[in-house]
Protein backbone atom coordinates (compact mmCIF):
# COMPACT_ATOMS: atom_id res chain seq x y z
CA UNK A 1 0.00 0.00 0.00
CA UNK A 2 1.47 3.46 -0.74
CA UNK A 3 2.81 5.17 2.30
CA UNK A 4 1.64 8.76 0.30
CA UNK A 5 0.74 10.39 -2.16
CA UNK A 6 1.55 14.19 -3.08
CA UNK A 7 -0.25 15.99 -5.96
CA UNK A 8 1.74 18.68 -7.76
CA UNK A 9 1.39 21.18 -10.59
CA UNK A 10 4.27 21.64 -13.14
CA UNK A 11 3.16 24.58 -15.56
CA UNK A 12 -0.53 23.30 -16.77
CA UNK A 13 -0.14 19.84 -15.92
CA UNK A 14 -0.83 17.79 -12.76
CA UNK A 15 1.48 15.30 -11.55
CA UNK A 16 0.56 12.67 -8.99
CA UNK A 17 3.90 10.42 -7.39
CA UNK A 18 3.49 7.83 -4.98
CA UNK A 19 5.47 6.67 -2.47
CA UNK A 20 5.65 2.96 -1.70
CA UNK A 21 6.39 1.08 1.81
CA UNK A 22 9.52 -0.51 0.97
CA UNK A 23 12.54 0.76 -1.80
CA UNK A 24 10.71 -0.80 -5.14
CA UNK A 25 10.03 1.64 -7.16
CA UNK A 26 8.27 1.32 -10.16
CA UNK A 27 10.47 1.98 -13.02
CA UNK A 28 7.45 3.93 -15.09
CA UNK A 29 4.94 4.89 -12.43
CA UNK A 30 1.89 6.48 -14.00
CA UNK A 31 0.70 10.33 -14.04
CA UNK A 32 -2.33 10.87 -13.13
CA UNK A 33 -4.93 13.75 -13.85
CA UNK A 34 -7.53 14.01 -10.74
CA UNK A 35 -10.87 15.10 -11.52
CA UNK A 36 -13.80 16.74 -9.69
CA UNK A 37 -16.74 18.69 -9.57
CA UNK A 38 -15.64 21.48 -7.44
CA UNK A 39 -12.56 23.11 -6.52
CA UNK A 40 -12.37 25.38 -3.52
CA UNK A 41 -9.90 28.32 -3.32
CA UNK A 42 -9.46 28.86 0.10
CA UNK A 43 -8.02 32.99 -0.84
CA UNK A 44 -4.83 34.87 0.04
CA UNK A 45 -2.51 32.46 2.35
CA UNK A 46 1.17 32.61 3.82
CA UNK A 47 3.29 36.33 3.19
CA UNK A 48 -0.29 37.39 1.64
CA UNK A 49 -2.69 37.79 4.80
CA UNK A 50 -5.61 39.30 2.67
CA UNK A 51 -7.70 41.57 4.71
CA UNK A 52 -7.08 41.74 8.82
CA UNK A 53 -8.50 43.47 11.92
CA UNK A 54 -6.16 43.56 14.91
CA UNK A 55 -4.85 39.94 15.03
CA UNK A 56 -7.47 38.27 12.87
CA UNK A 57 -6.42 37.46 9.23
CA UNK A 58 -8.46 36.80 6.39
CA UNK A 59 -6.69 34.11 4.95
CA UNK A 60 -7.55 31.95 8.23
CA UNK A 61 -10.70 32.68 8.20
CA UNK A 62 -10.96 31.74 4.21
CA UNK A 63 -9.26 28.74 4.66
CA UNK A 64 -11.37 27.52 8.05
CA UNK A 65 -14.83 28.09 5.74
CA UNK A 66 -13.44 26.41 3.23
CA UNK A 67 -11.80 23.45 4.72
CA UNK A 68 -15.36 22.89 6.65
CA UNK A 69 -17.51 23.45 3.23
CA UNK A 70 -15.34 20.94 1.49
CA UNK A 71 -16.28 18.81 4.33
CA UNK A 72 -19.76 19.17 3.62
CA UNK A 73 -19.50 18.59 -0.11
CA UNK A 74 -17.85 15.74 0.53
CA UNK A 75 -20.29 14.38 2.56
CA UNK A 76 -22.62 14.81 -0.39
CA UNK A 77 -20.63 12.59 -2.63
CA UNK A 78 -18.99 15.13 -4.51
CA UNK A 79 -15.60 15.33 -6.00
CA UNK A 80 -13.96 18.12 -4.32
CA UNK A 81 -10.63 19.38 -4.44
CA UNK A 82 -9.52 22.20 -1.69
CA UNK A 83 -5.81 24.07 -3.47
CA UNK A 84 -4.70 25.16 0.20
CA UNK A 85 -4.96 23.18 3.38
CA UNK A 86 -2.74 24.98 5.38
CA UNK A 87 -1.27 28.37 5.87
CA UNK A 88 1.38 28.83 2.45
CA UNK A 89 1.15 30.93 -0.35
CA UNK A 90 0.35 29.22 -3.77
CA UNK A 91 2.55 31.09 -5.23
CA UNK A 92 5.89 29.59 -3.63
CA UNK A 93 4.71 26.29 -6.30
CA UNK A 94 4.40 28.34 -9.34
CA UNK A 95 8.03 28.07 -10.75
CA UNK A 96 6.36 28.23 -14.29
CA UNK A 97 5.27 32.03 -14.50
CA UNK A 98 7.79 34.03 -15.82
CA UNK A 99 6.82 37.32 -14.03
CA UNK A 100 8.72 39.02 -10.73
CA UNK A 101 4.95 39.81 -9.14
CA UNK A 102 4.51 37.24 -6.13
CA UNK A 103 0.34 38.24 -6.48
CA UNK A 104 0.51 37.21 -10.56
CA UNK A 105 2.29 33.98 -9.40
CA UNK A 106 -0.36 33.15 -7.23
CA UNK A 107 -3.55 33.99 -9.42
CA UNK A 108 -1.56 32.12 -12.03
CA UNK A 109 -1.17 28.74 -10.09
CA UNK A 110 -4.64 28.93 -8.72
CA UNK A 111 -6.41 29.51 -12.36
CA UNK A 112 -3.23 26.51 -13.75
CA UNK A 113 -4.68 24.02 -11.09
CA UNK A 114 -8.24 24.76 -12.77
CA UNK A 115 -7.02 24.18 -16.33
CA UNK A 116 -5.69 21.24 -15.58
CA UNK A 117 -7.94 18.96 -13.29
CA UNK A 118 -11.21 20.45 -15.35
CA UNK A 119 -13.25 20.74 -12.45
CA UNK A 120 -16.93 21.65 -13.43
CA UNK A 121 -17.24 24.53 -10.96
CA UNK A 122 -14.69 26.92 -9.43
CA UNK A 123 -15.39 28.36 -5.96
CA UNK A 124 -13.25 31.15 -4.35
CA UNK A 125 -13.46 31.93 -0.22
CA UNK A 126 -12.63 34.95 0.41
CA UNK A 127 -13.72 37.84 3.37
CA UNK A 128 -15.17 41.36 2.50
CA UNK A 129 -13.75 44.62 4.13
CA UNK A 130 -15.20 48.39 3.75
CA UNK A 131 -14.59 51.57 5.43
CA UNK A 132 -17.41 52.15 5.83
CA UNK A 133 -19.24 51.07 8.90
CA UNK A 134 -22.86 50.13 7.58
CA UNK A 135 -21.83 47.26 5.31
CA UNK A 136 -22.59 43.87 5.81
CA UNK A 137 -23.76 40.16 4.82
CA UNK A 138 -22.37 38.26 2.15
CA UNK A 139 -21.89 38.82 -1.60
CA UNK A 140 -21.05 37.10 -4.68
CA UNK A 141 -19.23 38.27 -7.83
CA UNK A 142 -19.07 35.86 -10.77
CA UNK A 143 -17.88 35.75 -14.54
CA UNK A 144 -20.29 37.39 -16.86
CA UNK A 145 -21.42 33.89 -18.04
CA UNK A 146 -24.78 32.49 -17.94
CA UNK A 147 -24.05 29.29 -15.57
CA UNK A 148 -21.33 31.71 -13.46
CA UNK A 149 -24.11 34.19 -12.99
CA UNK A 150 -26.75 30.68 -11.98
CA UNK A 151 -23.98 29.53 -9.60
CA UNK A 152 -23.56 32.83 -8.22
CA UNK A 153 -27.39 33.40 -8.07
CA UNK A 154 -27.87 29.84 -6.27
CA UNK A 155 -25.16 30.70 -3.71
CA UNK A 156 -26.13 34.12 -3.02
CA UNK A 157 -29.78 33.48 -2.31
CA UNK A 158 -28.49 31.02 -0.03
CA UNK A 159 -26.10 33.19 2.04
CA UNK A 160 -29.04 35.85 1.87
CA UNK A 161 -31.12 33.62 4.12
CA UNK A 162 -28.52 32.72 6.29
CA UNK A 163 -27.70 35.84 6.94
CA UNK A 164 -31.19 37.75 6.52
CA UNK A 165 -29.82 40.05 4.24
CA UNK A 166 -30.90 40.92 0.20
CA UNK A 167 -28.10 41.32 -1.69
CA UNK A 168 -27.81 40.42 -5.34
CA UNK A 169 -24.75 38.61 -6.95
CA UNK A 170 -22.49 40.89 -8.72
CA UNK A 171 -20.70 40.68 -12.33
CA UNK A 172 -17.04 40.53 -12.15
CA UNK A 173 -15.14 43.55 -13.70
CA UNK A 174 -11.32 43.13 -13.14
CA UNK A 175 -11.24 40.11 -11.37
CA UNK A 176 -8.08 38.10 -12.78
CA UNK A 177 -9.11 34.91 -11.69
CA UNK A 178 -12.93 34.87 -13.43
CA UNK A 179 -11.65 36.10 -16.46
CA UNK A 180 -9.30 33.51 -16.43
CA UNK A 181 -10.44 30.25 -15.37
CA UNK A 182 -12.55 28.01 -17.70
CA UNK A 183 -15.04 26.86 -15.91
CA UNK A 184 -18.26 28.22 -14.32
CA UNK A 185 -16.40 30.40 -11.16
CA UNK A 186 -17.70 33.11 -8.59
CA UNK A 187 -15.99 34.67 -5.80
CA UNK A 188 -17.58 34.54 -2.25
CA UNK A 189 -17.10 37.54 -0.35
CA UNK A 190 -19.07 35.50 2.76
CA UNK A 191 -19.49 38.79 5.55
CA UNK A 192 -17.39 41.84 5.97
CA UNK A 193 -14.53 41.87 8.57
CA UNK A 194 -15.52 45.32 9.47
CA UNK A 195 -18.52 44.78 10.67
CA UNK A 196 -18.82 43.49 14.25
CA UNK A 197 -21.65 41.42 14.07
CA UNK A 198 -20.56 39.80 10.76
CA UNK A 199 -16.89 39.55 12.34
CA UNK A 200 -18.58 37.10 15.36
CA UNK A 201 -20.10 35.10 12.83
CA UNK A 202 -16.61 34.91 11.10
CA UNK A 203 -14.71 34.07 13.78
CA UNK A 204 -16.71 31.83 15.50
CA UNK A 205 -16.97 27.87 14.86
CA UNK A 206 -20.90 27.64 14.96
CA UNK A 207 -20.73 30.93 12.42
CA UNK A 208 -18.38 29.06 10.04
CA UNK A 209 -20.41 25.71 9.71
CA UNK A 210 -23.74 28.38 8.70
CA UNK A 211 -21.09 29.91 6.45
CA UNK A 212 -20.00 27.08 4.85
CA UNK A 213 -23.82 25.05 5.15
CA UNK A 214 -25.17 27.54 3.10
CA UNK A 215 -22.34 27.62 0.25
CA UNK A 216 -22.84 23.93 0.04
CA UNK A 217 -26.35 24.47 -0.38
CA UNK A 218 -25.90 27.07 -3.13
CA UNK A 219 -23.71 24.46 -4.80
CA UNK A 220 -25.85 21.79 -4.85
CA UNK A 221 -29.07 23.49 -5.89
CA UNK A 222 -26.76 24.53 -8.76
CA UNK A 223 -26.08 21.12 -9.59
CA UNK A 224 -29.42 19.96 -9.32
CA UNK A 225 -30.18 22.21 -12.19
CA UNK A 226 -27.18 22.15 -14.20
CA UNK A 227 -25.81 18.55 -13.42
Amino acid sequence: MPKWIRIGLIGCSIFMLTGWSDSRLPPDFKRALPTADVILDAGHGGIDGGTHWNGILEKDINLEISRKLYLILRSKGLKVILNRTGDYALSDDNRWHLTRSRHRRDLSQRRGLSDAIGAELFVSIHVNWSKKGNKRGPLVIHQAEGRSAMLAGFIQNSLNRQQQRFRLPQVADKFYLLNRVQVPSVIVETAFLSDPSDRAMLTSIPGQNRIAAAIADGIIAYRAVCP
